[in-house]
């Protein structure tokens, strides 16, 4: 049976790490996992982080042009559930956030 686990999270770099974890470490296949802004409007987060946030010196300046839209969605497709759990707690561990609260 078919399956999909989503999760949404407040930064794009949490939502990459997840992603990277999956793929390296459960070796999901990127082609099952998928990112979206869930709304109309791109995003890059519902706030700053990774390459969008200030950094120390000699970095430049923070961003100001970041699209904060809203949270990040990752979805990853499975062939069966046996996956369901390690993917739901590999999200946990990023910070994946309860999509009852948008």
């Amino acid at each position: 049976m078919s399956v999909s686990i989503s999760g949404r999270f407040e930064t794009r770099r949490d939502a990459e790490m997840a992603v990277e974890h999956l793929v390296q470490e459960y070796q999901i296949e990127r082609t099952d996992i998928f990112i979206v802004a869930p709304g109309e409007n791109n995003s890059a987060g519902a706030r700053t982080a990774g390459s969008d946030a200030e950094a120390a010196e000699p970095s430049p300046e923070r961003r100001s042009d970041a699209t904060l839209n809203g949270p990040i969605e990752v979805s990853v497709d499975l062939q069966d559930d046996t996956q369901a759990e390690m993917i739901r707690s590999a999200f946990a561990e990023f910070g994946v956030r309860d999509p009852q609260e948008d």
